[in-house]
């Protein structure tokens, strides 16, 4: 068996041959001297395609890997040229089948007797990808499954392609000044960790349950059964859905069901994922989501998945709020909070970039709305001003563009604005509920209690630097009495909403614990809390709109 070293000498070899085949002769010189290798060219290399078709055709041939990695790319309409999103968008995985002996492979992996468990074995798969293949079967209980079962040595030849992207990286980042401006390292980074996780069949399990019990309680979405019994890293069996493709729309009549309402319901899905769970399936294409004979979606391969933390949760919905009630000052100051790196040169001509986004959404007929196209556009806006966003926010757009370009397949005339008002309301009224209030409440008295926890050392440090002699105030008052009355007036402000903070928190939690008197089942001090609530919400607006 050969050992590493050796594994990544023998794929290094290969991508000089592939790259040297399509015309690269560039990038293999380099390889080669990185490598201490002569590299011979061949007069037969390809160069009659085009430079974006050469790299698709060698995309393909070095691998399922690198084929995943195109597909990764191929939404990135701000970084790439569209000659190059087009032949990436192009790119298939052609993997061969490959011949398994599946009784052993599941009798070693899963510790069974073939026979004891199926009543009868598919050995031809039904499917094949770059990881798994697919196979059906029937249980003894007559219950219809399906295996997936991964390829014989995947792991190892997903290792060494990802060693060899690094390398080919760091070629590229040193020699050719395009690929600094596609940050390949933090893309592979990313990238690798995605597939690793698709790569484990463990995760995917888990998240199919997590799915399951998200969604227990909702009928328009039916999660399969998983078999942990007939289950491992290698192996996952799992119950077959009878149904047929989201977009096949003679299927979808033969069941007697409206195109228009299956896309609505697709959609309605993905944005709970989203917005109710914070977790969601990262790669909603066509081919992931069925439709059973009862109109229910499913959604299936749950290999890759995006995990939206509470925190940025919240962050989110500001986002989407801001966007959808087009205030571009407030959507960069979510964003100034989203992101992870930012170097904003000119905050008023993001400002301007954002407002006409927003115009266009807001002004475009339906037809001419295209998410994918206004989802690229705001990452272009956001790359120009050198903003970094976390990697939930991309497999977001990413996810979004799918199912939108889905649901237009079989309904030209999904709104996905409108389809998100819905989302907007339901946030708006959650923030405005005592439980929220409440829990926002606690939140803020912590953060007060933590800072007066830290005042009086900051007072100490002052005091000891006046007695020291070593305070130096700079100070420069221009219009005194003036000062002063803002002052005066910022002060009373203040205690004004300090006032408002503890008693929206103590009305929270009268109405919580249903203090009594009660008129039903309402508390009154509650009712009376959030009267005193209203008023003096409307003497701090008084006060704002009389100092304007």
């Amino acid at each position: 068996m050969l050992n590493k070293q050796q594994r990544k000498l023998k794929r290094t070899s290969r991508l000089i041959s592939v790259l040297a085949k399509y015309g690269f002769k560039d990038i293999v010189s380099r390889i080669g001297g990185q490598n201490d290798q002569k590299t011979n060219f061949s007069d037969e290399s390809n160069t009659q395609n085009t430079v974006y078709e050469r790299i698709r055709m060698a995309l393909e041939e070095l691998g399922p890997s690198f084929v995943k990695i195109g597909q990764a790319f191929s939404n990135r309409e701000d970084m790439l040229p569209k000659e190059m999103i087009a032949e990436l968008q192009n790119l298939q995985d052609r993997v061969e089948v490959q011949d398994l002996d599946l009784d052993s492979v599941l009798e070693e992996q899963l510790s069974i007797n073939i026979l004891d468990i199926f009543q009868s074995l598919d050995r031809k798969p039904i499917a094949s990808a770059s990881i798994a293949q697919v196979y059906k079967g029937i249980l003894k209980d007559g219950s219809p499954v399906v295996l997936k079962v991964k390829r014989q040595g995947i792991q190892e030849v997903i290792e060494d392609d990802l060693l060899l992207m690094k390398d080919l990286a760091k070629i590229l980042n040193t020699y050719f000044e395009f690929a600094q401006h596609l940050d390949l390292n933090k893309a592979i980074a990313t990238f690798e960790k995605s597939l690793l996780t698709e790569l484990s069949l463990v995760q995917e399990k888990e998240n199919i349950q997590k799915f399951a019990f998200n969604f227990k309680n909702n009928k328009n979405t039916y999660v399969p059964k998983v078999y942990e019994e007939l289950s491992n890293n290698e192996v996952l069996c799992m119950e077959f859905i009878d149904g047929v493709k989201v977009t096949d729309l003679e299927g979808l009549k033969s069941y007697e069901l409206n195109p228009e309402i299956i896309a609505d319901r697709g959609l309605q899905l993905f944005l709970a994922q989203i917005l109710d769970y914070g977790f969601f399936h990262a790669d909603p294409h066509a081919g992931n989501i069925l439709v059973k004979p009862d109109g229910r979606v499913v959604f299936i391969d749950l290999g890759a998945t995006g995990t939206i933390f509470p925190q940025d949760k919240e962050l989110l919905e500001n986002f989407i709020i801001n966007f959808i009630s087009k205030r571009p000052r407030k959507l960069i100051e979510v964003i100034k909070k989203m992101a992870v790196e930012i170097d904003i040169k000119d905050e008023r001509k993001l400002e301007n970039d954002l407002q006409e986004v927003l115009d266009f959404v807001h002004s475009a007929s339906l037809e001419n709305i295209d998410a994918g196209f206004i989802l690229n556009k705001l990452r272009a806006i956001l790359m120009e001003n050198k903003v970094n966003m976390p990697e939930y926010f991309y497999l977001l757009v990413r996810g979004i563009s799918l199912i939108e370009s889905v649901g237009r397949k079989i309904n030209p005339n999904m709104d996905l604005v409108k389809s998100i008002e819905p989302y907007v309301k339901k946030i708006m009224l959650k923030r405005i509920s005592p439980g929220y209030l409440y829990n926002k409440g606690i939140k803020r008295v912590e953060e007060i209690t933590e800072h007066i926890d830290v005042l009086p050392r900051e007072i100490s440090s002052v005091l000891l630097k006046a007695n020291e002699g070593s305070l130096i105030l700079n100070t420069e008052v221009k219009n005194l009495p003036k000062t002063n009355n803002i002052i005066q007036r910022g002060f009373q402000d203040l205690i004004l909403a300090l006032i408002l903070c503890a008693n929206m928190v103590a009305t929270a939690i009268l109405w919580v614990g249903k203090a009594e008197p009660l008129v039903g089942n309402i508390s009154v001090l509650g009712i009376i809390g959030i009267v005193i609530n209203i008023i003096i919400i409307f003497i701090l607006v008084l006060r704002i709109l009389r100092k304007r």
